[in-house]
């Protein structure tokens, strides 16, 4: 399918766009052509798809995710009066992205066999940002890579000397995050039943991202990692892995708060700096909340889209939320939307998590079942991980993050098509 092949090359450019742009040292917002390719897959979609597959978009996801985008589309009459330059910038990826990407999904994956193509993507592509990370850290810059430090990219990529690596991702937090969310991901994958060859590429692949996410020097990844094993250890539903799982991450979290083991390593040390509730950084961003929270006070409907972060700056630099980062996409939709709409949209989240959880919880096929954790513990760690950074509304992770969801709610399908093939090769 047409529609299909085009999805893919999308995923394959949201991971590869910043660095293209960096290489080419090019000044067109090539992340237009996001919007472009996911418009040429639900025109392609329209034209090749049945109607009556249509029907799969009668589910809770995309009504959700609909309300949320004419919610934004309503947050240009916002009394706040942001620029509406700015709200048009910030709504592809607050709403549009989301929207159009479930829809997407839908319609053109409906197979295991598209399950395992997007799998291998992103673990692919993911594994070679690592490779790319190694290179950066013990070989050397490219010059997109020098271009990007000179324009301003060393003020938060070099710190004491000591180079952040961000890969072809935007910046190091994203990369960190993402390193962590697939590394996760990809050591989920090879616990599970596959040949021994594909788990000894699993292991593979998990450690490197690992060790990018150690390299980039993104504390931020800690909350992607942790939180995201906790739920797949959980959704296991096996006493002994809970047991064993739960000790390790407890001795792990112990090691890296109460010792001083291997702070000899920039990047150990740099971690363990998370859990540091006397972090300097930590404690900017937390004064910068206390001056937010009395501010958000008087506007429960929010700033605005774009009044805050980088469209704030831009658009909106004669507003007063414009002047403090948000520093947390969790913190960007409080002040976006109000304490109104963030309670909409994490009251959202957490209903999918839970949900996608639910149907995890359900899935017969051990194969499947496998893929249905690592899926939804991704989602998980990303979502909490936005709690510290801009994680979940960047790329790759968006992409990767929604069309896992809309994986997750097809799972019932494919459990059920699992179980009649193997009935029949039974027969």
């Amino acid at each position: 399918m047409a529609a299909r092949r085009i999805f893919y090359t999308l995923i394959v450019y949201c991971f590869l766009y910043w660095g293209i742009a960096r290489e080419l040292n090019l000044n067109f917002p090539i992340g237009l052509l996001i919007e472009v390719g996911l418009l040429l897959t639900l025109i392609s979609a329209i034209l090749t798809i049945p109607k009556e597959n249509w029907s799969r978009l009668n589910n809770d996801l995309v009504y959700l995710f609909l309300f949320w985008f004419i919610l934004s589309v309503l947050e240009v009459f916002n009394p706040a009066g942001a620029n509406v330059s700015g709200w048009l910038k910030e709504i592809r990826s607050a709403a549009e992205y989301p929207l159009l990407i479930v829809v997407i999904s839908f319609l053109v994956f409906d197979k295991n066999k598209h399950l395992n193509t997007f799998i291998i993507i992103v673990v692919a592509l993911s594994t070679l940002a690592a490779l790319d990370g190694f290179k950066q850290q013990h070989i050397g810059l490219s010059a997109g890579d020098r271009r990007f430090l000179d324009a301003g990219g060393a003020v938060t990529h070099v710190l004491w000397g000591r180079l952040r690596v961000f890969s072809f991702y935007s910046e190091a937090a994203q990369f960190g995050a993402s390193q962590a969310h697939i590394g996760l991901f990809a050591l989920i994958l090879a616990l599970g039943p596959v040949s021994k060859k594909a788990k000894i590429i699993l292991f593979l692949c998990s450690g490197l991202m690992i060790y990018g996410m150690l390299i980039s020097g993104t504390r931020g990844a800690f909350f992607a990692l942790i939180p995201g094993a906790f739920v797949a250890i959980i959704l296991s539903k096996k006493f002994k892995v809970l047991f064993f799982g739960g000790a390790v991450a407890i001795l792990f979290l112990g090691v890296l708060k109460f010792t001083s083991i291997g702070n000899g390593n920039y990047a150990i040390y740099r971690f363990r700096s998370a859990l540091d509730p006397n972090d300097p950084s930590l404690k900017v961003r937390l004064n910068s909340q206390r001056i937010l929270k009395e501010y958000m006070s008087s506007i429960p409907l929010g700033g605005g889209l774009g009044v805050t972060g980088a469209n704030g700056a831009e658009y909106n630099p004669d507003k007063f939320l414009s002047k403090i980062q948000p520093d947390s996409y969790w913190v960007k939709i409080w002040v976006m939307y109000g304490i109104v709409g963030f309670t909409i949209w994490i009251s959202i989240m957490m209903f999918l998590l839970g949900k996608c959880c639910a149907i995890v919880w359900n899935i017969r096929n051990e194969g499947l079942r496998i893929k249905a954790i690592a899926l939804s513990s991704g989602f998980a760690g990303i979502l909490m991980c936005s709690y510290g950074n801009e994680v979940i509304n960047t790329m790759p992770t968006t992409i990767i993050v929604y069309v896992s969801i809309a994986f997750i709610y097809i799972m019932p399908k494919l459990d059920q098509e699992l179980a009649e093939d193997k009935l029949i090769n039974k027969i």
